[in-house]
């Protein structure tokens, strides 16, 4: 013969019973939620990468990337979260001079048959001002990947971005080319590179 439960006990199978679909819902919870963040796409045509090194210890010699694509992600209330991508073309290479493009193309630099893309992502950004930050990320080039950070000035606030309007900016890095298998002509071509990018986005 069953006994009746009690008062007490009938309230504490209740208590457990209703706790399970929580603890089920919570196991479930939705990822976060990726609203409020901007997309824009960069613009090849009016953006512009290149990259200067010393020559001699006496000049220096420029490298441009014309085909450049990438994106950047953002969201004006977590600036901190940012995405950005930036793919460079290096078989489109430019230089100032046919020794020069031979030699930045070859398999001494770029190696450009085996490594056809240079490509930097940022996947922090941490503001010093209202319009300057820096994106901390990777720089991958001759298939070796590396830390880099990039200081970044904004034309307007990224704060204030709509999300209707182009985001202006200009970021520049150095790098050690060594840190990148690029170890030729060390007592000509000096080790720290100065890469510079001029970016428009425009909204996706």
């Amino acid at each position: 013969m069953h006994r009746p439960m009690t008062g007490r006990v009938a309230s504490l199978v209740a208590l457990t019973l209703g706790l399970i679909p929580n603890l089920s819902a919570s196991a479930q919870a939705p990822p976060p939620s990726t609203e409020g963040q901007l997309q824009f796409t960069l613009d090849p045509v009016l953006s512009k990468v290149h990259a200067r090194v010393g020559f001699l210890g006496l000049a220096s010699k420029t490298a441009r990337f014309p085909k450049v694509s990438g994106r950047i992600v953002l969201s004006p209330k977590r600036l901190d979260t940012i995405q950005l991508n930036v793919d460079l073309d290096a078989t489109a290479l430019a230089a100032s001079d046919a020794i020069t493009l031979a030699r930045l193309k070859g398999p001494d630099f770029f190696d450009v048959k085996r490594h056809p893309k240079v490509r930097f992502v940022g996947r922090t950004m941490a503001m010093t001002g209202p319009v300057t930050a820096q994106i901390s990320g990777d720089l991958t080039a001759k298939g070796i990947t590396r830390p880099v950070v990039l200081a970044v000035s904004f034309r307007k606030p990224p704060a204030s971005a709509t999300g209707g309007e182009p985001i202006q900016l200009t970021a520049q890095t150095k790098i050690d080319r060594t840190e990148f298998g690029m170890k030729a002509y060390r007592f000509i071509v000096a080790k720290t590179v100065t890469i510079t990018i001029n970016a428009q986005m425009v909204p996706r």
